[in-house]
């Protein structure tokens, strides 16, 4: 062996040089590149220095037989070569020389320990952080107004409410200073089943609706009512008589027809720690904004505002247009789309002093309703909402027209027009953009339900329930299936086991053609109808089961969903930057 394999020899650990030839299945010793030496390591010595043979290698006859060394056995060391240092003496007899570890296995096993250790405290650390985190977070309880949880599996409606509440520092230039906290800025946002839309649907503060009784629980835990109040502003939906978030979902379920499933709230520092957190938001004006009320100070073309200036934008709209509520709803729309698209960015997004720095501003800005309330949760709706193209995220705002009761225009109403149609699109998961749906193939599989033989209205046998819809819609259409559509074998059987967003009607493969008819004089879409089994009605015959879910509008009232939502001009999508006007 030459002088630099000799080297590279003494470096290595000869332990770690056995290796299992597969020629001869026998362990081997290599040293570098040398070719192989024994075959088997040196027998041991016993105390008069004779070899050991232990009585496991002995054959029939006293004769020695050699084997292979176990993967795991300890291995001798080699003979020591010429001029090398002794070997320590041997010590008691049977007891095999100690597996010297190498210097690779000994840093891996130290770091394999130090990874676990340094596993063990940052997931500690990242649990109690979490925790930190719900601990910022506000939460009101709406009673029934709300979910119990959130569904990673369905469309959702969040009611974001912004409220002109001045609390912080520097908020004193803002509202009303004896605010109670009223619903000043006002979006329903919608997101659509398959991830594939959503739509942001901006509810005008000045839009003159009936405000619904309202449940509310009183800080000593008791429930108190709170009167409705007919023909006033919506934003007094909240804070008005001590009038909580709850009302405020009641009253857009109560004006649209659609059902907020949780509300999340901010105030004004909201604005400013939100986007002071991602370093700024992206903002375009058409011409340069001087206003004295709003201190807003920006000139034509882009620019960047956060914190105090963040707020003055948004709050601001004598600079804006006709220097209406309606005209800074759009500049708060362009705003928002900005404010995604930054938050989603990858400067945002691989940057960990930006996201800890979101993540506290946007737990500590938060009021949300105690369905929602765990971090975990809302972790789970900001992933869900990720999954949505920005150029599939639609900004609306509900239809209206002045309001006819004034000489003097101060107010506005819904117009009762154009309003419905998109309520019904939002209603029916319809995509106010151009989508590729992923479901194409179910949807062709829905309508062919529709298609083929129908029964006869008296042949047609159904249990009513209510899954979510207005106590009494059970007997109410069962009433009208009895005396105007001579359905005469059907039933009220009561509540449904759970609460459902769309109706629906279950069938045996046999009674397809007493659910193409029910379907067609209730006008329910072929996603409505839900291939399945029968269930025994009062006479323990078969029958079909209807459930009656929160889209339920009243008996006879079809519930046919719209292909296509309406055409609307006024609107914009989240991936487009817009200048202000």
């Amino acid at each position: 062996m030459d002088a630099q394999s000799r080297g590279r020899a003494e470096n290595i650990d000869p332990a770690d040089q056995w290796v299992l030839n597969p020629n001869t299945g026998e362990y081997e010793l290599r040293l570098g590149n040398s070719a192989p030496q024994s075959p088997v390591p040196g027998p041991r010595t016993s105390r008069r220095g004779r070899p050991a043979e232990p009585e496991a290698e002995r054959g029939r006859g006293g004769a020695a037989v050699r084997e292979a060394p176990e993967r795991d056995a300890e291995v001798p060391q080699p003979r020591r070569r010429r001029g090398a240092e002794p070997e320590p003496p041997p010590g008691r007899r049977n007891r095999r020389p100690v597996k010297k570890k190498s210097k690779t296995k000994k840093i891996l096993a130290w770091t394999g320990g130090g990874l676990a250790l340094v596993l063990v405290v940052t997931g500690t650390a990242g649990y109690l952080y979490l925790k930190h985190l719900e601990g910022n977070v506000s939460a009101t309880d709406v009673g029934d107004a709300a979910k119990q949880g959130f569904s990673k599996d369905d469309a959702f409606n969040i009611l974001i409410i912004g409220t002109d509440r001045r609390t912080g520092k520097g908020n004193e230039g803002y509202g009303d200073k004896n605010s109670v906290g009223h619903a000043d800025t006002n979006i329903l946002l919608h997101v659509a089943k398959d991830r594939t839309n959503a739509t942001a649907l901006s509810i005008p503060r000045d839009m003159i609706v009936d405000v619904p009784d309202c449940e509310t629980l009183q800080p000593d835990g008791s429930k108190k009512v709170i009167p409705g109040s007919s023909q006033v502003r919506f934003n007094t939906s909240l804070g008005q008589e001590g009038r909580d978030a709850g009302c405020t979902m009641r009253t857009v379920k109560a004006v649209t027809g659609i059902t907020p499933d949780h509300f999340m709230m901010v105030d004004f520092n909201a604005v400013k720690t939100l986007t002071t957190a991602v370093g700024g938001v992206n903002v375009c004006l058409k011409h340069a904004v001087d206003d004295k009320d709003s201190h807003l100070q920006l000139p034509a073309g882009e620019s960047k505002v956060q914190g105090e200036q963040a707020l003055a934008f948004v709050r601001t709209r004598h600079a804006w247009g006709n220097q209406g509520d309606l005209d800074r709803i759009k500049v708060q729309q362009q705003f928002m789309g900005s404010l995604m698209r930054d938050m989603s960015s990858s400067d945002t997004l691989t940057n960990p002093r930006k996201l800890l720095d979101l993540a506290e501003a946007a737990t500590n800005a938060l009021t949300v309703d105690k369905g929602i309330k765990s971090v975990g949760t809302l972790k789970d709706i900001a992933l869900e909402m990720k999954k949505v193209p920005p150029k599939n995220i639609t900004f609306l705002t509900v239809p209206v027209i002045d309001n006819p009761a004034e000489k003097v225009h101060a107010t506005v109403v819904v117009n009762q027009t154009a309003g419905p149609q998109i309520f019904d699109a939002i209603n029916n998961d319809v995509s106010f953009t151009d989508v590729k749906k992923k479901e194409k193939a179910a949807k062709d599989a829905q309508a062919a339900r529709l298609k083929g033989t129908r029964s006869a209205p008296s042949d047609v046998r159904v249990r009513i329930m209510n899954g979510g819809a207005v106590a009494g819609s059970a007997q109410e259409t069962l009433n009208w299936m009895q005396t105007e559509k001579s359905i005469l074998k059907s039933e009220n059987a009561g509540n449904a086991p759970a609460e459902l967003s769309r109706t629906t009607l279950e069938y045996a493969p046999d009674q397809a053609p007493q659910a193409r008819e029910l379907a067609a004089l209730m006008g329910l879409s072929g996603s409505a109808l839900k291939p399945g089994k029968s269930v025994e009605n009062a006479q323990g015959l078969p029958a079909m089961s209807l459930t009656l879910g929160k889209d339920f509008k009243g008996a006879g009232v079809s519930l046919t969903a719209p292909a296509k939502a309406p055409e609307v001009t006024d609107k914009s999508t989240a991936d487009k930057a817009e200048c202000a006007s």
